[in-house]
């Protein structure tokens, strides 16, 4: 069984190893997020390639995930940084926002703490590879915007949608300052 030689995790194509009959799935493959949704995503989706004629295999671009700390942070496809080391930072758009939560208004809490942002693909009307939120509630966010970008969301699809105001989530419909043009993220009032 080959194993990836930085991580020492088993390589594997769509869960098969490089041993006839053998299968992993899981923490213990290389290149897949290591979160027990995605391994058992993965083993249902095996188990009806083996036994159910099934041809449906594992996409492990795009998962949603959320780091639960005090103000979480949620992401969804391509960090910036990955994203430009696969199609080029001229390929890309990337739309970003400061922003204050409703709920920190009567504590009066910082402004502008929050953040997100959305990476795009250019060439491709815009599509959305990536979207990152770190604010109240960005697990909740995060997941409702994974289906989006699952069918291939594009920014003017994001814009098109009514957001709930004054949501965080809100944030997502409405970016339109870019990093490339150089303005301040920054909100100011609401």
């Amino acid at each position: 069984m080959k194993l990836h030689p930085q991580t020492g995790k088993i390589l594997t194509q769509n869960e098969q190893t490089t041993v006839a009959h053998i299968y992993a799935l899981g923490d213990i493959i290389h290149d897949a997020p290591e979160l027990t949704p995605v391994a058992i995503r993965a083993g249902r989706l095996l188990a009806r390639r083996l036994f159910n004629s099934s041809t449906e295999v594992m996409n492990y671009q795009g998962i949603p995930t959320t780091v639960f700390t005090p103000l979480e942070y949620g992401c969804c496809g391509y960090s910036e940084e990955l994203a430009i080391e696969k199609y080029g930072a001229e390929n890309l758009e990337v739309y970003h926002s400061n922003f204050k939560p409703l709920e920190w208004t009567i504590p009066h809490r910082e402004d502008n703490a929050c953040y997100a942002k959305i990476i795009c693909l250019v060439k491709e009307n815009e599509r959305v590879v990536g979207i990152h939120i770190l604010g109240p509630n960005a697990g909740e966010i995060t997941q409702g915007f994974a289906v989006a970008m699952r069918a291939g969301a594009t920014k003017s699809m994001f814009e098109s949608a009514v957001g709930i105001h004054p949501t965080c989530a809100e944030e997502l419909t409405t970016m339109k300052v870019t990093k490339r043009s150089g303005e301040s993220p920054q909100k100011e009032g609401c």
